[in-house]
């Protein structure tokens, strides 16, 4: 049953790709305009003779197939803009600064989100919970791009304490991940306390307590292990959340990541570029989902057991 929901699961993940890649392709087709007409008109010549080198001379159908050909061979097609480039050889280089920023980002918001909630679930309607509610206020209710603006105002230019911009070592990722980690952290923090006070009302901690078990002791044991799943089910989201935007967070520190790349790419009709890091962020994203749909059995063996039932008695065939 475990490799019939496994593959189940990847036949899934295949076709919302292949959704990803048709409807993105189908919309950049039919944008009007053309990718190599800029401020400049070109001559009718030398507009066909670059629509033939591309294939853009060809029935839609054919490019289509065509590029999903490419895609199975992980070639995504030469860049329109920057000539003699191909758009995978782009995201590999913009890869390295992204990844850091976003796993920095998804780490900082899980660990210091759950710890928040931890603090303000625990010592629930007492100065620490307000603080934690306030602080997550502030991170839900704070734009990230304004986030951004406000620390590099406070921490570069008034403090001189960290870099403004640019990537050149290490101190340059602090301001852009707590800028892009801020409204996740904020969300998580409110999820965990809500999760944690709901579990604090269930039956079994109270025979807990009965039991002789100290609040820290049932807090550890009982309470944050039941009150994860929601979290982790939030990750899925989170993921989007983060890598969209970093597009703006990019932007606004001059990182040389995706998210540059993109907002030109989206500037200069550059078609392959856009469906390919469209493309690498969908994979991403659902590849992420897919793992949490593994992963959710393990923290909660409840799960397992349920669909174990259902398809006994039917549910799945």
């Amino acid at each position: 049953m475990v490799i019939k929901a496994f593959i189940k699961k990847f036949v899934i993940l295949i076709f919302s790709l292949w959704t990803v890649v048709t409807l993105t392709f189908v919309m950049m087709m039919s944008i009007p305009g053309d990718p190599f007409m800029q401020d400049q008109p070109i001559p009718q010549e030398i507009l066909d003779n670059i629509h033939r080198h591309y294939g853009l001379d060809q029935p839609l159908y054919v490019q289509y197939i065509k590029y999903l050909k490419g895609v199975v061979t992980f070639n995504l097609g030469p860049s329109y803009k920057y000539e003699g480039r191909q758009v995978e050889q782009i995201i590999a280089e913009g890869i390295p600064s992204s990844l850091l920023i976003g796993i920095q980002a998804l780490c900082m918001a899980t660990f210091v989100g759950i710890t928040l909630g931890a603090i303000a679930a625990y010592f629930r309607s007492k100065w620490q919970d307000h603080l934690c509610m306030v602080i997550a206020v502030i991170g839900i209710s704070v734009p990230s791009f304004l986030m951004a603006t406000f620390l590099q105002y406070v921490f570069s230019i008034q403090l001189s304490i960290l870099p403004v911009a640019r990537l050149e070592s290490y101190a340059h990722t602090i301001l852009p991940t707590i800028a892009l980690a801020s409204m996740p952290m904020a969300f998580i923090a409110r999820l965990t306390r809500n999760n944690m006070i709901d579990v604090f009302e269930q039956n079994f901690v109270t025979v807990a307590y009965a039991k002789g078990l100290t609040t820290f002791q049932v807090f550890k044991s009982h309470v944050l292990k039941n009150s994860i799943l929601p979290v982790v089910t939030y990750l899925g989201p989170l993921t989007c959340s983060i890598l969209t935007g970093s597009f703006v967070i990019e932007k606004i520190f001059a990182l040389p990541g995706l998210g540059g790349w993109f907002v030109n790419s989206i500037m200069n009709r550059d078609y392959t570029l856009i469906i390919g890091i469209t493309l690498f962020y969908s994979t991403l994203l659902l590849t992420v989902v897919f793992l949490l749909d593994l992963i959710y059995p393990l923290l909660d063996p409840r799960i397992k057991s349920s669909n174990t039932k259902m398809v006994k008695k039917g549910y799945y065939g």
